[in-house]
């Protein structure tokens, strides 16, 4: 195996690895534990900066969206997560259909 080959292999371990210590712990904790907020503070950050990082600076097919059309769909996601109570997946799902629907529209 090259070197490429095992430090990927180490990466899928160790990620495996944090998974299964993530679900012993998170099994044996309440909801309302501080580690599992902490845990929940760091998801939900995460994805900002990804999120944020593909509007700044997109690369591949993103990049061909026009700046008003990302904006827009960061706009529409972040209006969806204040009206659902902070949930993801309905502002995920609004940025990307408004998303789509501004690049459709912006030609």
């Amino acid at each position: 195996m090259s070197s490429a080959d095992w430090a990927l292999a180490l990466t899928v371990g160790i990620g495996l690895a944090l998974r299964g210590c993530g679900l012993l712990l998170g099994g044996a904790l309440r909801p309302d534990h501080p580690a599992i907020a902490w845990a929940s503070a760091v998801s939900v950050a995460t994805l900002a900066a990804f999120v944020t990082l593909a509007i700044a600076a997109p690369a591949g097919l993103l990049a061909t969206v026009p700046w008003p059309a990302r904006l827009a769909g960061l706009a529409a996601g972040g209006l969806a997560y204040g009206l659902w109570r902070h949930r993801l997946l309905p502002a995920m799902a609004a940025g990307l259909v408004t998303l789509l629907l501004a690049r459709l529209w912006t030609g």
